[in-house]
């Protein structure tokens, strides 16, 4: 059905390794980077035909250039205009050059009208299976939500899930997606839980808050879970949680655009001694792979001639290369 959308073209790729930072600066003002044989995997990527798919959704903040521009209908009825950046297959692939493994998310709201599909998701990433790893959108409040994950798990071959209460409209706790987690558990599916987005209007965020997702962990140990965005603005929170749960993890997506909440976050992370429960995410097509890792290995420029601490540059380093796909049993 998809497959004509995902021409096969030759992809840029980077030397072996991956960026790793140096002594010093480069002498802009830069932290100096270097090329290190291990893997980087992006945890958290999008595709879209179109931003139709999205419908009353954003799911990132606007990038610093867009390719797209469209109008939406609020709730309350009036237009307003959004800037959407490019996400069709071919850009994706084009700009996941510089990562090993890339994890791309479909994403299903009925509340919000949005719908990234599994099939397309599927079909793209079985274009290249060792390096992209697809996850499908399941909407609890769907009737046929757990029959939809079978699917995604047996025929479409997706490993993981996506979920938003605050997008899905949903409580963490609802008995309905309780169904979804036991079933994720026992199929050995992680689940990405993103946030609610910046200008989504109708956004639920008294269902976004991280610590509603401390009775779900405590129900399915062997769940594995990524609070995307380290569950921001609500930051602390997800850092209580990920010392909590063994099986607990967050990604960074979102964050380095913004690089002072970043070095805050990074900062609270490792004097809670959790950053090594911290994955790379880039949050593709709001920010490429290259932008976040040049951003986040140059945070420590925030505390240079302050008193600030710093997080150290192996930390950082670990969040780069850190092996994703073994911590969350995908394999």
């Amino acid at each position: 059905m998809y497959m004509d959308l995902f021409p096969v073209r030759p992809q840029t790729s980077r030397p072996v390794g991956c960026w790793a930072e140096l002594d010093g600066f480069d002498g802009r003002g830069h932290d100096a980077l270097d090329y290190r044989a291990t893997m980087i995997v992006d945890c958290h990527t999008h595709i879209w035909q179109s931003p139709d798919q999205l419908g009353q959704m954003d799911l990132g903040d606007l990038p610093r250039t867009t390719r797209s521009r469209t109008s939406r209908l609020t709730p309350g009825g009036r237009t307003i205009w959004r800037t959407i950046p490019a996400a069709d297959p071919e850009h994706h692939w084009a700009q996941s050059g510089m990562v090993d493994k890339s994890i791309v998310l479909a994403f299903k709201s009925r509340y919000l009208k949005a719908e990234i599909p599994n099939r397309f998701v599927a079909e793209y990433v079985s274009r290249n299976p060792e390096k992209l790893i697809g996850f499908a959108g399941i909407d609890p409040t769907e009737r046929g939500a757990v029959d939809e994950l079978h699917a995604a798990h047996d025929e479409l071959r997706l490993r993981g899930i996506t979920m938003s209460p605050a997008n899905q409209d949903f409580h963490p706790a609802d008995s309905r997606a309780m169904k979804v987690y036991a079933e994720a558990e026992r199929l050995g599916m992680p689940i990405l839980f993103h946030p609610a987005g910046q200008f989504t209007e109708a956004s639920k965020l008294e269902y976004a808050r991280p610590y509603l997702l401390d009775e779900i962990a405590r129900a399915f140990p062997r769940l594995r879970m990524i609070i995307a965005q380290m569950g921001q603005p609500w930051i602390d929170e997800t850092i209580v949680l990920l010392g909590k749960h063994s099986n607990v993890y967050a990604d960074v997506s979102g964050l380095l655009s913004r690089p002072w909440q970043a070095y805050n976050a990074l900062v609270s992370a490792n004097q809670y001694g959790v950053i090594d429960k911290l994955l790379f995410g880039s949050d593709f097509p709001y920010t490429s792979a290259t932008e976040c890792i040049e951003t986040l290995y140059s945070l420590n420029q925030m505390a240079q001639g302050t008193n600030l601490p710093v997080v150290p540059r192996e930390s950082l380093r670990g969040i780069v290369e850190r092996d994703a796909i073994s911590l969350l049993g995908i394999e």
